[in-house]
C-alpha cells in the first residue's frame, strides 16, 4: 500500500508492545462488526518479537480488491495482505503494513463456523508473522508458520484455527 493512500485516512494510535513498536490502526470501512482497538493491539503485540512500526489497516471490499489486484494480480479481495517495507530499518525496527479486509473476514468466519474475533485474531497474527519473514508457500514453511500461529493464539485464549470441526 502506498504511504500516500494510507495517509488520506486518520489513524488511531494503538500503543507500544514489549519491543516498543509504533502500532497504528486505520479503519477504512463502514463495517461495525470490528474488534475493539485494545483487542487488535493485544493480538498484534503477541505476534511481534522485535521492535516494529506497523500500520494495521481494516478496509472494505473495494479497497481490498484493489490492493489484491495491484500487488498480487488477483481479481478479488482477500482476507489479509502484508507489505514489508524494511525488516531492519536504521533503528533495527521492522516496518510495514497489514491490511485486513472486513467483509472477507466476516464471510469466512460465518462460512467456517468461527467466532469473528477468533478469525480476526488469527489473521492479525498471520499478517504480522508475514512481516517478520514467515511464509507458507512450501509445506515445511507452512508447518513452521502454522505452529507459531497456533502457539500465539493459544496464549491469547483462542483455539487452533486449522483444526477441522466435526
Amino acid at each position: 500500500m502506498t504511504r500516500a493512500r494510507a495517509a488520506d485516512r486518520t489513524g488511531t494510535r494503538l500503543g507500544r508492545s514489549r519491543a516498543a513498536p509504533a502500532l497504528i490502526l486505520q479503519v477504512a470501512t463502514r463495517s461495525r462488526r470490528l474488534p475493539a482497538p485494545a483487542r487488535l493491539r493485544r493480538w498484534a503485540q503477541a505476534a511481534l518479537v522485535q521492535a516494529a512500526r506497523v500500520t494495521l489497516r481494516i478496509v472494505g471490499e473495494r479497497e481490498g480488491e484493489s490492493l489484491n489486484r495491484e500487488f498480487r494480480s488477483k481479481p478479488h479481495a482477500t482476507n489479509v495482505l502484508s507489505f514489508c517495507y524494511d525488516r531492519h530499518d536504521r533503528d533495527g525496527c521492522l516496518a510495514g503494513d497489514v491490511v485486513l479486509c472486513a467483509p472477507v473476514i466476516a464471510r469466512e468466519a460465518l462460512a467456517q463456523g468461527k467466532e469473528l474475533d477468533a478469525h480476526y485474531a488469527h489473521l492479525t497474527v498471520h499478517g504480522l508473522l508475514h512481516l517478520q519473514g514467515y511464509e507458507h508457500q512450501r509445506a515445511r514453511q507452512a508447518r513452521i508458520m502454522e505452529t507459531r500461529e497456533i502457539a500465539i493464539l493459544r496464549r491469547l485464549g483462542f483455539g487452533n484455527p486449522y483444526a477441522a470441526d466435526d
